[in-house]
Parts: structure tokens; sequence; C-alpha cells
């Protein structure tokens, strides 16, 4: 059966707090509210108004007093008694708590995105080593969709991924800001464009893509939507670095995070072509499941990724 609201403030009513439980236990076992408000923390005036005022909660006097100090009475002595199963069972209550926590602790497992995995996790995981190095660390990439899913059932405690908006069932923040660019090989006809794309040109192209459900592909779907949406791919692969080789051979354009090409643009094996009137950015989330932030080693990871 269950407990009515009614019967939940009721019962919460007469029972007594924890610490006023304890300390009658305390005057029970030493014989002596003085002793007892010693050995609780507490002064001897301010033991004596506790009981006094579990008495009146209770409704029953707990405690015989004379010169030679105090006593339980019949029903102050089943009170203990009572008390005594109580403080047991909160101390075993509070322990199991305890070990949850630790064995919480323990793991911490993470989904990531392909760019935030290859280009973001590597230092936030050491930074977070270094806070918390008795904690394992497991990590799972995948593309966006992949990561929101691990996360909806379960198999990671937090997740990072690509994307203008946060999936569906999950709460989220942005950690980081990213970019997507056009890149060719510096062969390429359009690494020597100097007024840049139209993006009505940039939509009308095959392209190497990453493949649907992937964040880079949500993102550049959206950007070109009111310019009649992508063509046709010319590839789909499934990883950003085989996106990058496929530009540096020539084989055509591709749009890839700014992150995972900065080596290559800087070393000049991919040059970065320019689109007109195109908003190409997009923010990195940290997600959870639906509610408030996690707590434990995630919470910590996700305060360490928006402080850096």
């Amino acid at each position: 059966m269950g407990i009515s609201d009614n019967e939940q403030v009721a019962f919460t009513h007469r029972v007594p707090d924890l610490g006023a439980l304890e300390l009658l236990l305390a005057v029970v076992r030493l014989g002596s509210v003085g002793r007892a408000a010693t050995e609780t923390g507490v002064t001897q005036p301010a033991a004596s108004a506790r009981i006094r005022s579990m008495e009146r909660q209770i409704g029953v006097a707990l405690l015989e007093r004379s010169p030679r100090g105090s006593r339980p009475t019949e029903a102050g002595a089943l009170v203990a008694e009572w008390a005594q199963q109580v403080l047991d069972a909160a101390r075993a209550l509070d322990a199991g708590v305890a070990a949850l926590r630790e064995r919480r602790d323990a793991r911490l497992r993470i989904a990531a995105s392909f760019t935030v995995a290859e280009y973001l996790m590597p230092g936030w995981l050491v930074a977070f080593h270094r806070a918390r190095p008795g904690t394992a660390v497991t990590l799972r990439t995948a593309n966006s969709a992949a990561v929101a899913g691990q996360v909806r059932n379960g198999e990671a405690d937090l997740g990072f991924v690509e994307g203008s908006r946060t999936p569906a069932g999950l709460s989220g923040t942005v950690v980081a800001h990213d970019r997507l660019v056009v890149v060719v090989a510096p062969g390429h006809p359009w690494a020597r464009r100097r007024t840049g794309l139209a993006p009505e040109e940039l939509a009308g192209t095959p392209l190497i893509l990453r493949e649907e459900g992937s964040g880079t592909r949500e993102v550049l779907d959206r950007a070109l939507a009111s310019f009649g949406g992508t063509a046709p791919p010319l590839l789909q692969l499934g990883s950003t670095t085989a996106l990058k080789s496929a530009a540096a051979s020539g084989a055509g354009p591709v749009v890839v995070s700014e992150l995972a090409a900065a080596d290559e643009l800087a070393g000049g094996r991919l040059v970065a072509v320019h689109v007109r009137d195109l908003d190409l950015g997009r923010p990195l989330r940290a997600v959870w499941p639906s509610g408030p932030r996690p707590g434990g080693p995630a919470r910590e990871l996700l305060a360490l990724t928006r402080g850096r």
C-alpha cells in the first residue's frame, strides 16, 4: 500500500530528527543531560530544551530527572530502543550512499563527436586527470547523432556533440565554438578564386561530405537549405581525416571543421575557400540526460571545459 500525502505529513510531524534521537540515546547511555550535551557538542541548556521539545512533539515524558542524573521513563526506554534502530538504519543508508558515490566517482564514460574527441578532448582529459587521477575514463567516438543516442541510453555519462541545437531529450551547454570551412587542394580552380563562392554555387556543387547524422553535415545542410540545399555528394566519408586526405589528393572540395583543418591550412596542403554571405559557425556542446547538470566526475569535467 502507498502512503498518502496526509499520512506523510502526520508521520514526519511526530518523528523527531536524527540529532534529537542521538541526544536522547546519549542521555540514556550516560545518565546525565550535562554529559550528553558535552558529548554531542551542545550546551546543557540547549540539550535540556531539545529534550523538552522532543517530549512535547512525541506527547510523552521521556526522562525522569533527579539530583543524581536522568534516566529514561518506561516510554523513554521504548523510544530509545526505536531510536537506536532508526539511527542504525540511517548510518547504513549513509554508508550505502557514500559507496554509491564512490563507485560513481571511480569512472567516467564519455562519448564525443570526432572533432571534439580529436582536437579538444585530449587537453581537457589531461587537466581532468590532474584533478582526479583516481577516476578511470573511457572515451567513445562517434558522429553527433550516435553520441546523443549513447547518452540517452545511459551508455555515456556525458556527451559532446556538434550542431546548431541540443539534441532532443537531452540537456546541454555550449563549451566551445567552431566554424566549418570549404577546403581544396592548392591546384584546385577554387584555390585561385579571389571573389569567393556564392552560397548558391556551393549548394549546387557535388562535394565530398561527412555522412548524414554527423554534426558537420547537419550544420552544412541547415546553412544551405535556403539556397536549394546541398547537391548529391561526390563522396560520403566517415571521418574528418578521410575528408582531408581526399581534398589534399585533389578529389574535390570538402567541408570540414576549422579546428580539424588548422594544421593542413597552415602548412599549405589545403587552401580555404571563402564563401560569401554564409554563416558556417557552430557551437560545440556538452550534453547529458534531460534535467539538472550531472554530478561527480562529469560535473568536474564539464567545469574544466567551460574554463578553457
